[in-house]
């Protein structure tokens, strides 16, 4: 139903109640807002009691009013512009905290991801990573900076990974020219997604390579051409992209590979620490 709701609200129209009707105007209305509203406020907005909000949901076919709140946040994730988002990240910080609320926004954001994610398929990417003969990074926008992330410590892991970003498709393209059967190349998509990477994985999946997306939905539009999704809950602050969860999410899979190298990985980084000593890498810190 998320992303039927508002036809559905709209069907049944003549059937609400008055105040129900209230609730349904404004949500057809305003649905960006009113996705990110708590049924309490939600009724004051509308001069109705929470109960009828809670009410309204279930009539709808949800379970209650977080479900439909949730999808309601799911359609219109990529689609609010960023003047939208400033509105909604006023009407829902109101005079709260700000760091409080965005706090708890990320922690929020953890712990839908660690009861969504599917481990057996973290397991067959981590197993699919290990055994690739090449690894592409593809993120670009604000996913740019996980992609590097990852790239950073994949690096220090294997041998062949290589990191894909550019502002134009075609550039992209030629930087994975030679993406063949045997390589893996892990997609990193989240709201509002970039049309470069959902090209990038087709580009990807139709050279016979395995694909793997980081994404926050199974529907999400790079999820299609995936041989294995990782789902890691984001959310919006404002104009800003939280990327806490999939950062985190990132960071398990980093150590899930880590794990499966043992010992490899012990030699790998003794070998590093005597070259950051050798070098002056790091700054002393005397105790």
């Amino acid at each position: 139903m998320a992303t039927d709701i508002l036809t559905t609200i709209h069907n049944r129209m003549d059937s609400f109640s008055k105040g129900q009707k209230r609730i349904a105007n404004y949500i057809a209305a305003s649905y960006d807002k009113a996705a990110f509203m708590t049924a309490s406020r939600l009724g004051k907005m509308v001069s109705v009691s929470e109960s009828t909000v809670v009410r309204f949901a279930v009539d709808l076919g949800f379970d209650g009013y977080p479900s439909m709140q949730k999808a309601l946040q799911e359609m219109v994730r990529n689609k609010l512009t960023s003047v939208q988002r400033i509105e909604v990240a006023n009407d829902r910080f109101g005079n709260h905290d700000v760091v409080s609320m965005v706090l708890q926004s990320d922690l929020e954001s953890i712990r839908m991801t660690n009861e969504a994610l599917d481990r057996a398929a973290l397991d067959r990417a981590v197993d699919a990573i290990i055994q690739a003969k090449n690894i592409y990074i593809v993120g670009v926008r604000s996913s740019a900076a996980i992609a590097l992330f990852m790239s950073f410590y994949f690096r220090n892991i294997f041998e062949n990974v290589k990191l894909i970003n550019s502002s134009a498709t075609s550039e992209m393209i030629e930087q994975m020219l030679h993406v063949s059967k045997g390589d893996v190349v892990i997609g990193i998509s989240l709201p509002r997604y970039s049309t470069r990477t959902v090209k990038m994985m087709e580009f990807a999946r139709d050279s016979g390579a395995k694909v793997i997306v980081i994404t926050d939905s199974n529907d999400a539009p790079a999820a299609k051409n995936a041989d294995h999704t990782l789902v890691a809950k984001s959310d919006m602050v404002s104009v800003v992209d939280s990327l806490v969860a999939p950062m985190s999410l990132v960071n398990a899979l980093i150590v899930a590979i880590c794990r499966k190298k043992e010992p490899e990985m012990s030699r790998i980084f003794e070998n590093l620490e005597q070259i950051w000593q050798e070098y002056e890498v790091y700054e002393r810190v005397e105790a």
